[in-house]
């Protein structure tokens, strides 16, 4: 069933303040188009959504069974973390196994996206390192790929780097799509990133769930990390963060990861469906009432209590004072 784009409301006194517009699809992992929202043939780049994606054929490989990681060490291969003390040790006990440090890693510095942790290292007298960018489990990842199969880790980020190209063939099967006729850039973080139509990123979270039609070896290494990301979903994201938050709601039910400028995606492994949506604004705001709006469309809430889910249903705003100043706003009906 096809329906026009969705909305999403922000009310202030009464009124729509702003507007969201999102493109949205519910897909199953026989590649069924369950219902689709708004047009799904505009090429999107799915940023961070696509990091489970990316660790993949690091599973694949061995590595993560070679290096010994633990379950929480491979769901931060899929974070796109805040940079709490947990992360970032995490990410150093991963590079202590591979026999790699903080220089080896290529995605850049920033201070933690968690303004707490960003004060308390401040309060140190510490600036960031590489190892507080939010990408920096996926990078660690990717060395310890690069490791396993005796590539060189300098410049694993680049395109034509034997990791980036098992990662694009291993997206192209997943999605469906010919990777070579893509448009790509550098991610924030510097890894490829490319662009695909909505529906094709969809599937690919659809397989995710339901890996039972995959060979042999990707079945295995969809269902490590799927296990990995709903037993630590704090690794994923961090406090306070939707990922987080919804995932600790749900349990092991589904696994959620939101994307740069208005991307989410879902895998709902006991209805064998994948979600994927963009917001055209970019707003991660309107993507995550969006996302809630079509988790309970599938029925995957059902039975949980309204208690937990409401305040992501009808996301208040609150001002400094904490006083209720609008809401945030999505209706499916």
């Amino acid at each position: 069933m096809e329906h026009e784009a969705l909305t999403v409301v922000v009310t202030r006194g009464g009124i729509t303040e702003s507007t969201h517009v999102i493109h949205a699809v519910i897909v199953a992992s026989n590649g069924a188009r369950m219902e689709s929202w708004g047009d799904l043939s505009q090429p999107v780049y799915p940023r961070s959504a696509i990091k489970a994606m990316q660790a993949l054929p690091m599973i694949e490989s061995g590595a993560a069974e070679h290096f010994g990681f633990t379950d929480a060490e491979i769901a931060l291969c899929c974070a796109s973390h805040t940079g709490e003390a947990i992360h970032v040790e995490t990410v150093q006990r991963m590079l202590n196994k591979i026999g790699r440090s903080e220089q080896h890693l290529e995605c850049g510095c920033h201070w933690p996206t968690r303004v707490d942790a960003a004060y308390a290292l401040s309060a140190e007298g510490k600036r960031p390192d590489q190892r507080h960018n939010n990408c920096s489990g996926k990078h660690t990842g990717m060395l310890a790929h690069a490791a396993m199969i005796d590539a060189p880790t300098q410049g694993y980020i680049h395109i034509d780097h034997p990791v980036q190209k098992r990662i694009a063939q291993a997206m192209a099967e997943m999605c469906e799509v010919d990777y070579d006729s893509c448009a790509w850039s550098p991610d924030g973080c510097s890894a490829p990133t490319w662009a695909i139509p909505l529906d094709h990123l969809g599937l690919a979270f659809a397989k995710f769930a339901d890996p039972s039609n995959l060979s042999p070896v990707r079945q295995q290494a969809c269902k490590t990390l799927y296990q990995a990301v709903v037993r630590h979903p704090f690794m994923v994201a961090g406090t306070g963060r939707y990922c987080t938050d919804m995932m600790g709601i749900l349990g092991d039910r589904v696994f959620l990861k939101v994307g740069a400028e208005g991307v989410y995606v879902a895998a709902i492994p006991e209805l064998k469906l994948g979600i994927a949506l963009k917001c055209l604004d970019g707003a991660t705001r309107a993507a995550e009432s969006v996302m809630t709006a079509l988790l309970d469309r599938v029925g995957i809430t059902q039975g949980i209590s309204d208690d937990l889910l409401d305040p992501y249903r009808k996301v208040p705003l609150v001002n400094w004072e904490k006083r209720h100043t609008g809401d945030i706003l999505c209706d499916l009906s």
